[in-house]
């Protein structure tokens, strides 16, 4: 049984684990603009932008561009290439301030909407030495800015929500006479003059509908017949976890066994209280949630359980590892979401080890040293380290005489599966190559070598989906673990194979492009793209 007494809420509150490893690399001093939203690409590039309102940055346009006003010929949009560590300037016309995006099946990462002139626009970029942004203009139907995207199983991208827009649409349109669909659950969750329900935390399930939470509630949504199929328990404590209370959440690892996943479950942490926006406009910052909330929402009955972080969070990213722990990095303990509205940050990363028995869950990382508080961003690249940038709390870029500095930098964090004291556990993979092109429910047999003693009970495969990551939230996050059978074997005393079968569907694994490890003890080896259809 998953039910869980609610008193166990009270009683989960333990001292915080001792730093249990991970480090810090600097990697670029600077990248010229703060990295507000960031995409990890097929090809190991990472796009970054802030927006263009915030003035001129310190990377200038390349043959002399400029943007309309022609007093700003800066960038506001970098490519990173992790191989060679350096950025390559992009031009975008259109500004793209807290908006939203996915990775489509092709590759291309297609963005939606933005602020003023960027609200219905929709832009691609598909990566190459000479590429640059591909801006549509009147792309959506209705504006969109603090909305939230999620890849469907045919390979579209639903957009929902945004503020003040209380429906969803569909891009690339089926039709050109194709509308926008009242959602009504985003009026209800909406507070005045706090909304506490923008950037609404969305996940495909298993069965093809969407779960949706937004404030401190949520659905089951069946998008195609526009219908609410469930609605789940409030959060316990009723307290909001959305923008500007922004919380982060992640799908949970997603277990195929025989075709099937029987557990499907949602983690919630971090936020603010209510009323924490109003008070920190007015110089009171309140203390940050401290609280996750875990539900099944695959069960009959689903029920929140309630555990305690080892600190309080508010704009903090939660991010789903190779090994399938959670991250739980950067953000402020005080205050919410917004201009100079987040106090006291917290430097230490902290692991959620999903698996683990209930009190030992939680692991804190060792610190980094830059503060990285409202607009920051991360993502997962190939190797396993997890790329962090960002951090502007100001209308514009601001270095001097202020709390929290306009923070251009670049790092990287290492979890501790990259300690050099795991690297005798750590696989490499030797086939198929990367960039594979597989099919549903296909069987694969993939090869790896181990530097030292391996343990063929504790092998297994995981594939990952690229996600869209911006303001605490990574867009279409999903990992898999794939069905193994115990297949694990050892083949002329040189090479390991594993037999796996890929997911069995676009409603457990939409199409598109994967990072997939082999994982040993937890160790991760550095990942492979393959590309599911």
């Amino acid at each position: 049984m998953y039910l869980h007494p609610p008193l166990l809420y009270f009683l989960l509150l333990v001292p915080p684990c001792l730093a249990a490893g991970g480090s810090w690399s600097m990697l670029l001093p600077s990248i010229g603009i703060s990295a507000m939203h960031m995409q990890l690409l097929p090809n190991d590039r990472v796009v970054m932008f802030d927006r263009t309102g915030f003035g001129t940055s310190q990377i200038s346009l390349p043959n002399g561009k400029c943007h309309h006003n022609k007093t700003d010929c800066s960038a506001h949009s970098v490519e990173y290439d992790v191989a060679s560590n350096s950025i390559r300037p992009l031009m975008v016309l259109t500004d793209f301030w807290c908006s939203s995006g996915a990775l489509m099946p092709d590759g291309k990462l297609t963005q939606t909407g933005g602020w003023g002139d960027g609200f219905r626009v929709v832009r691609n970029y598909k990566s190459c030495d000479t590429c640059d942004w591909q801006e549509m203009q009147n792309g959506l139907n209705q504006p969109r800015w603090y909305a939230t995207n999620q890849i469907l199983p045919d390979g579209r991208q639903i957009i929902i929500g945004g503020r003040d827009t209380f429906n969803y649409e569909f891009y690339p349109k089926k039709s050109p006479t194709e509308g926008s669909y009242s959602l009504p659950f985003l009026v209800q969750t909406r507070e005045p003059n706090n909304e506490n329900n923008l950037y609404p935390f969305v996940f495909l399930n298993t069965d093809g509908n969407l779960f949706i939470f937004a404030n401190n509630r949520a659905i089951l949504f069946d998008y195609s017949k526009n219908r609410v199929i469930r609605t789940y328990p409030t959060i316990p404590g009723g307290q909001p976890r959305n923008y500007p209370s922004t919380g982060s959440a992640v799908l949970l690892p997603l277990r195929v066994t025989n075709g099937m996943v029987n557990v499907v479950e949602v983690l919630v942490c971090g936020g603010a209280p209510k009323g924490s926006f109003i008070n920190a406009l007015n110089g009171k910052f309140d203390r940050a949630l401290d609280t996750c909330g875990r539900i099944r929402i695959s069960d009959q009955n689903p029920q929140w359980f309630m555990e305690i972080m080892p600190f309080a969070r508010v704009v903090s990213d939660m991010l789903l590892l190779p090994n399938g722990h959670v991250l739980n990095i950067n953000g402020v303990s005080a205050g919410t979401a917004g201009w100079e509205l987040g106090r006291n940050p917290v430097l230490h990363p902290v692991v959620y080890r999903p698996d683990n028995p209930v009190g030992s869950r939680f692991q804190v990382q060792n610190p980094g040293t830059k503060p990285r508080v409202y607009h920051s961003a991360v993502v997962l690249l190939r190797d396993g380290r997890v790329l962090v940038g960002g951090s502007n709390p100001h209308d514009k870029y601001i270095f001097s005489n202020v709390l929290y500095p306009t923070e251009l930098s670049l790092e990287a964090f290492s979890p501790s599966y990259l300690d050099s004291s795991s690297l005798t556990l750590r696989p490499n993979i030797i086939s198929p190559k990367t960039r594979t092109m597989v099919h549903y429910g296909q069987k694969m047999v993939i090869r790896f070598t181990v530097p030292g003693p391996v343990d063929l009970h504790s092998v297994s495969v995981t594939m990952i989906v690229p996600s869209f990551n911006t303001h605490s939230f990574s867009m279409n996050q999903r990992l898999l673990v794939l069905d193994n059978a115990n297949s694990t074997n050892l083949v002329r005393q040189s090479y390991y194979t594993v037999d796996v079968t890929t997911p069995p569907s676009g409603n457990i694994a939409p199409a598109g492009y994967y990072l997939l490890f082999v994982v040993h003890k937890e160790i991760p080896s550095p990942g492979i793209w393959i590309r599911i259809q």
